[in-house]
């Protein structure tokens, strides 16, 4: 992947379960990223986001690095929950929101910083907070597919998601998006 004209590497928002890491996809999905020259940027707990950043680590040489966004808990803005970042995470965002799950859609949420963030996002199988951060990409018109096997496995899946139910067309969707980021500059 070249720079942008400026330098910037793109980010791919990777979103899934903060408990299940989905490793058949994850390591696919991580160790593709870090060769393909980008920054890979997660939610920074576990599941799919220790998955992918452990995989995306595995490769020696890469120019990207493992970006994690996390929350704080409620009443102290300066200190993440138990098992944020994980020990992947290159590079840590630390926010003052404490929202996520089933909250992730509200303001006090860090899934607008992670869809935001984001040139491109995968979503991986997950529950409600992965529910939130498509709906927010759906929200903001941020390109994201789904890599699932079934709606379901992505609660509340909006009907336009596009979703990918093989490796290739998740390898198009973030070429072409990537593409049509580069030519927008």
């Amino acid at each position: 992947m070249e720079r942008t004209s400026v330098g910037r590497l793109p980010v791919v928002g990777v979103m899934g379960s903060g408990q299940r890491e989905h490793i058949e996809r994850s390591e696919v999905l991580g160790t593709w990223l870090a060769g393909l020259g980008v920054h890979l940027l997660t939610g920074g707990g576990a599941g799919v986001m220790t998955a992918v950043s452990r995989a995306f680590a595995s490769v020696e040489e890469r120019a990207g690095h493992i970006l994690g966004v996390v929350p704080c808990i409620e009443d102290d803005a300066t200190t993440p929950p138990a098992g944020y970042p994980n020990p992947w995470v290159e590079i840590v965002v630390r926010t003052h929101l404490p929202f996520s799950g089933a909250q992730g859609s509200g303001p006090n949420s860090r899934n607008h910083v992670n869809v935001l963030s984001a040139d491109v996002l995968v979503a991986l199988p997950g529950g409600p907070g992965t529910s939130s951060e498509v709906g927010l990409a759906r929200r903001y018109g941020r390109p994201l597919v789904a890599w699932i096997d079934a709606p379901a496995d992505i609660p509340d899946l909006p009907a336009d998601t596009p979703v990918a139910a093989a490796w290739e067309q998740v390898e198009a969707f973030v070429h072409e998006h990537l593409a049509a980021g580069r030519r927008a500059r």
